[in-house]
């Protein structure tokens, strides 16, 4: 296990520097890049298309460039509190300010990305507004820090949604978007991913999936998977022939999964790019647990063999209500889960980097 060396720190930048993130974007352009738009768990998922695709959108302003990136947009909440049940019961809010504010700044920034700044600074005024850089939005649990109705209304109505199917049947009930799809199951049973999980509208090299947890009727303890097809930038000068390409993945569990629910994404041939999973325990006094934490990350990235272990929905936010005296948390370290479980594991031992990505970090997945 290594945290992100220094020959790697090339491979990270804060959304805030525009000229090192967009030099940085350039450099990577077969590979996906991983952003948090906030210090808790909303994650922005930048693919790049495949040199073979034929889906590439165009540019808005006529000029023919097609588009590098596929934008997927996990669970995003940006501004304001999140209430579950009723404010009294449960409310939180950041504490630590989203490095976007709003949708419309991200989109922007996804416009500079891809057609530069004066592209951006003209859409900053064109009526109606410039057309949306975020492709498809993904919704891991129903609960509003997940989906957040305020953040998820700013996005345009035809604006794909997966989401688990609890939180399927809530977006629905707000009659705001024209696509909502309940996220297909992913198990050992599924055979290859494309065709389970590469869903319309979704372009066919990409998937996105539920991995199934057995007798976890709520999928709390679960993970969403984004799979897709990636070219090493080696190949890239080839014809681009589709065999070249290998099958990858980033894995996202903000409260934790049980590890031996992720040997599927390995018996499919996946390379799981990163795993997403929390560091700290979080658990409601006496009764449920929430966040596995540490110990069970280093667990899943075993089982999922992970390039990276990513820490997610470790946010200490500011809380009221019922539920908010009663919810008890241990911030574990990666060197504790590592210390508690260097005995048992010996050589078993993942090799893998963890990387903490503050609000505004972003990551090229190499």
């Amino acid at each position: 296990m290594d945290s992100l060396g220094a020959q790697d720190e090339k491979l990270a930048v804060n959304i805030s520097d525009r000229a090192k993130l967009l030099s940085t974007l350039q450099q990577a352009t077969g590979e996906p890049v991983l952003i948090h738009l906030n210090a808790d768990t909303t994650w922005l998922v930048s693919l790049p298309y495949p040199p073979t695709a034929t889906d590439k959108p165009a540019a808005a302003d006529g000029s023919g460039v097609r588009r590098s990136r596929f934008n997927i947009l996990l669970d995003p909440w940006l501004q304001g509190p999140q209430s579950d049940v009723a404010s009294w019961f449960s409310t939180q809010w950041h504490l630590v300010a989203p490095s976007v504010q709003t949708i419309d700044e991200l989109n922007l920034l996804l416009t500079e990305v891809e057609h530069g700044k004066e592209a951006a600074e003209k859409a900053k005024t064109q009526q109606p507004a410039s057309p949306s850089l975020i492709d498809v939005v993904a919704i891991s649990h129903e609960f509003t820090d997940h989906c957040h109705e305020a953040t998820l209304k700013e996005l345009p109505r035809q604006t794909p949604v997966f989401a688990t199917e609890k939180a399927a049947e809530l977006i629905q009930s707000w009659q705001h978007f024209d696509t909502v799809i309940t996220t297909p199951g992913f198990s050992s049973e599924s055979g290859d991913w494309q065709k389970t999980l590469s869903v319309p509208p979704l372009p066919d090299w990409v998937g996105i999936g539920r991995v199934i947890t057995a007798g976890n009727a709520l999928y709390y303890h679960s993970a969403v998977i984004i799979a897709f097809k990636t070219v090493a930038p080696a190949l890239h000068k080839t014809e681009g022939n589709q065999s070249d390409a290998t099958s990858a993945a980033v894995i996202y569990s903000p409260h934790g999964i049980k590890a031996s629910d992720l040997a599927s994404v390995k018996s499919a041939g996946i390379e799981t790019r990163a795993l997403l999973h929390g560091l700290h325990d979080v658990r409601i006094w006496l009764t449920k647990q929430l966040n596995l934490g540490a110990l069970n990350g280093l667990e899943a990235v075993r089982a999922s063999g992970a390039k990276y272990w990513i820490a997610t929905h470790d946010e200490v936010k500011k809380g009221g209500g019922f539920i908010a005296p009663l919810l008890r948390r241990t911030a574990y370290t990666v060197a504790d889960a590592v210390q508690s479980e260097a005995k048992s594991m010996g050589d078993r031992a993942p090799d893998y980097e963890f990387v903490e990505l503050g609000s505004g970090d972003a990551l090229v997945l190499v």
